[in-house]
């Protein structure tokens, strides 16, 4: 028995499996097909079904390699288990060649237009996978049903989630040691950039031009209650507004995703993706450097970054319950079901909890510590999700926010405007690198937890895969065959 297996046993529910696990041990194909497998309709028609669900499963940021999997699944659950997947970056192709003489190519190409992280279509897409693979769902009903996921309003809409994303900015400056007023300035601050954003991505804004505009308007607000607050005699550091407002602009960006697909073979998309992440970022630090310039044409002068003494023990509890806040309305603002709110919470606290108490008081390297942490957070949570039957992805994303380095890109912002150039890429490229140890430590997290709970994975037979296949050698064989057949035996004398 191997150590996964060990691991898989000893913990509580393990009949439960995620979709994505399921997807490499489904049956072998059924001989009474739901589809006549010879009509090039029909199979195109199935094909449109598995391109449709990997379309809404791409969308929301699923890996490459998953998606894949998990068409394949939707195919081979109809009968079709023989078809080749592509997947590059926002394009789906699947083709198959049906007939056993006259092989007759049947291929189907599908682009996904709209990226967005919404969790609510991603979790009612998982359910009907589930129930494709049962055999509960005919091809005509998983028709009706993409219809409808694709048709119908989230369970509650924007005006719901603004509010989450504003709870997670508020939480956020809370987590960097913020008081109560930094908070709800935060908090105001976070619902404005979430509202004016979602205005203008309406009228077709790319969203380069949305970070932007979140990066000035996390700034200009920030230095203009600083100076009133100044003027008042109130200490108040805007650095902790601006830092939040900054993770709330990175958080749920694909960089968890492109480094998954980097790191599962899936390089010219794990590329792209971490391209456009990169992109997304440069927006964010422009943004905050064209706020932090127009700051000082107006007579403000921020200041300087303090060091900060290192938190006690009451002072860690507080992060580690904002961190759980943070996750929670990271979920509400990507349109979570309740259950997964509760799961994303609940790996927050895990991955903080391991940050702050554990690595933290041993002196750690921030880097290596928070590749560690969400370590934690994807082997936890990816546990966690295959208890409650959420996916994944959806606690991966939400557990990392809390440690995103919305501090380090502020610092380098601020560096880099007051002529301080070397300590401004320093923090750039530490900045960077955080990020980078999160994404890679929550795909090793998320890939053990799948070791631990995938079931045996499913080989198709190798004489099916050999009667799919055109032999040159096989028709030499039945040519020669035939000629000797056809000869007159010779008389004996």
């Amino acid at each position: 028995m191997s150590v996964f297996q060990r691991l898989s046993a000893l913990l509580p529910g393990s009949g439960r499996l995620a979709t994505v696990d399921t997807a490499r041990a489904a049956p072998p194909p059924s001989p009474l097909a739901p589809i006549d497998l010879q009509d090039p309709k029909q199979v195109a028609g199935i094909m449109e079904i598995g391109a449709r669900v990997g379309d809404i499963l791409l969308s929301s940021g699923t890996g490459n390699q998953d998606v894949r999997a998990q068409i394949r699944a939707v195919t081979a659950a109809y009968g079709l288990w023989y078809c080749h997947i592509a997947i590059t970056f926002n394009t789906i192709t699947i083709a198959t060649t049906i007939g056993n003489d006259e092989r007759t190519p049947v291929q189907i190409f599908r682009v996904s237009r709209k990226f967005e992280t919404d969790f609510s279509k991603l979790a009612e897409v998982d359910r009907l996978i589930r129930s494709i693979q049962a055999g509960a769902t005919t091809p005509a009903v998983a028709e009706r049903v993409l219809d409808e996921i694709e048709a119908r309003p989230r369970d509650y809409g924007f005006k719901t989630a603004m509010w989450g994303w504003a709870l997670l900015g508020g939480s956020v400056a809370i987590l960097l040691g913020g008081g109560l007023f930094v908070a709800a300035v935060a908090f105001i601050t976070s619902l404005v950039i979430i509202v004016m954003n979602e205005v203008l991505a309406r009228r077709g804004m790319p969203d380069f031009f949305l970070q932007i505009f979140g990066g000035v308007v996390a700034t200009l607000p920030a230095a203009i209650i600083y100076e009133l607050a100044q003027m008042a005699g109130w200490q108040i550091k805007p650095s902790q507004i601006i830092a939040s407002c900054i993770i709330v602009l990175l958080a749920g960006l694909s960089l968890v995703q492109s480094l998954q697909d980097g790191m599962t073979g899936a390089a010219v998309t794990g590329s792209a993706r971490f391209f456009d992440t990169l992109l997304m970022t440069a927006g964010v630090v422009a943004g905050v450097a064209l706020g932090l310039k127009a700051a000082g044409f107006a007579g403000i002068v921020l200041p300087p970054m303090e060091a900060t003494s290192p938190p006690n023990f009451t002072s860690r509890v507080v992060m580690v319950l904002a961190s759980a806040v943070i996750c929670a309305g990271f979920a509400i603002g990507c349109y979570g079901e309740r259950m997964a709110v509760w799961v994303s919470a609940a790996a927050g606290i895990l991955g903080a909890s391991v940050y702050y108490f554990v690595f933290f008081p041993l002196g750690v390297g921030v880097v290596t510590a928070s590749a560690a942490s969400a370590a934690v957070v994807g082997l936890a949570g990816g546990l966690l999700a295959r208890r409650f039957l959420i996916p994944p992805l959806i606690t991966a994303i939400s557990g990392i926010t809390p440690l995103l380095p919305g501090l380090m890109l502020y610092r380098s912002m601020y560096a880099l405007v007051t002529e301080q150039t070397l300590l401004g890429f320093t923090n750039l490229f530490l900045a960077l690198a955080i990020g980078g140890s999160l994404a890679a430590g929550v795909v090793l997290g998320e890939w053990t937890a799948r070791r631990i709970r995938r079931p045996q994975k499913f080989k198709p037979y190798a004489a099916l895969r050999r009667a799919r296949r055109f032999s040159f050698q096989a028709l030499a064989r039945a040519q020669r065959a035939g000629s000797t057949r056809g000869r007159m035996p010779k008389r004996p004398r």
